[in-house]
């Protein structure tokens, strides 16, 4: 048996296939030469990763833009449905929110402040 592997491993050297094997680019037993981020992320984490590198924002984890919250140019809420609730904290030392339904179609007035929201549909990265 041990002939045999013997025999079958030197054959394999001797093919062009065996000897023409990149070397690793590098190393990762060696100090200094950590994978980075990058190279170690897998699946959705990777995808995550890729997303946010070309700028995009897959999980709405960026702060959202800022509106003037006026009728021609309200706040835009996504949504995966056709209604979602929206809080709006109508002035900045508030301490309540205003809740209130916002549903698909024209954009609706919060109901303390008149401040203008407006429902757009929003997909699922996955």
């Amino acid at each position: 048996m041990a002939s045999r592997l013997l025999r079958v491993s030197a054959a394999l050297r001797l093919l062009p296939a065996a000897s023409a094997r990149a070397a690793p680019a590098r190393q990762l037993g060696v100090p200094g030469n950590l994978a980075s981020d990058e190279e170690q992320a897998t699946g959705m984490e990777r995808k995550v990763m890729e997303a946010m590198n070309k700028g995009l924002d897959p999980y709405g984890m960026f702060r959202p833009k800022r509106y003037a919250g006026t009728k021609e140019d309200p706040n835009l809420v996504p949504s995966v449905s056709n209604k979602r609730i929206v809080g709006c904290v109508c002035e900045e030392d508030n301490s309540y929110v205003v809740w209130f339904w916002l549903h698909k179609g024209e954009a609706q007035r919060c109901p303390s402040c008149g401040a203008h929201y407006k429902l757009i549909p929003h997909e699922l990265p996955h």
